[in-house]
């Protein structure tokens, strides 16, 4: 899909359309992380802070639980 950026004040804007906010979850109150990795555009709904506490939980337990052989398949 080519998307074309629109004028918006002395911006520009970027349509997404509706099926590919269905797609990802995302309505218009959705909070956007936007960064890039020198080359694209990377667009990112906003984690909650509890999913990020669950993840950083969950992987606390990975590492304590097979922290030596994660380190061993490394070398």
């Amino acid at each position: 899909m080519v998307k074309h950026l629109t004028q918006h004040g002395n911006s520009a804007a970027l349509i997404i359309d509706k099926p590919i906010l269905e797609l990802l979850k995302i309505t218009i109150k959705t909070p956007l992380e936007v960064t890039t990795d020198g080359r694209n555009l990377i667009l990112s709904p906003v984690q909650s802070g509890k999913r990020e506490k669950l993840f950083r939980s969950a992987l606390a337990a990975v590492n304590r639980e097979h922290g030596k052989t994660l380190k061993a398949l490394a070398k």
